[in-house]
């Protein structure tokens, strides 16, 4: 198997974080979720606010250049924001991520076995290599 035919491809160390973060995001929006139905209006406080932006730094990595990540940002930890502002922030990130997950993990034919398989760069190398 060669790059070419693959239309995406991407890398072992953006799988890494996808597969790292994903799980504290799922985590952390849900609690947020949950805050925004209880006291929407609430100010965040800064430590809740670094822990979320750690999580959206590490996806904001992956994501950033992907066609969906010029609506992504962190949030705003200067003037702290309220539970609905961050919640809007953050459901944005779902989208891209599914997306960069649909548009990487593949089902491939190898041999005469089929997987889902995550296309890199690294791994269309060792196809092609033999």
């Amino acid at each position: 198997m060669s790059d070419s035919e693959f239309e995406h491809v991407t890398t072992e160390a953006a799988v890494a974080i996808y597969a790292s973060a994903t799980g504290a995001f799922s985590a952390v929006l849900n609690e947020i979720r949950e805050l925004s139905k209880k006291k929407p209006d609430a100010t965040m406080s800064s430590s809740k606010v670094k822990v979320i932006n750690k999580v959206l730094d590490d996806l904001l990595v992956i994501l950033k250049d992907e066609p969906e990540g010029k609506y992504l940002e962190r949030l705003e930890d200067a003037d702290l924001p309220q539970v609905s502002d961050a919640l809007l922030t953050m459901v944005q990130y779902n989208p891209a991520l599914d997306a960069f997950k649909k548009r990487y993990l593949r089902y491939v034919k190898i041999g005469y076995d089929r997987k889902h398989l995550w296309i890199t760069a690294e791994r269309v190398a060792e196809w092609e290599a033999c």
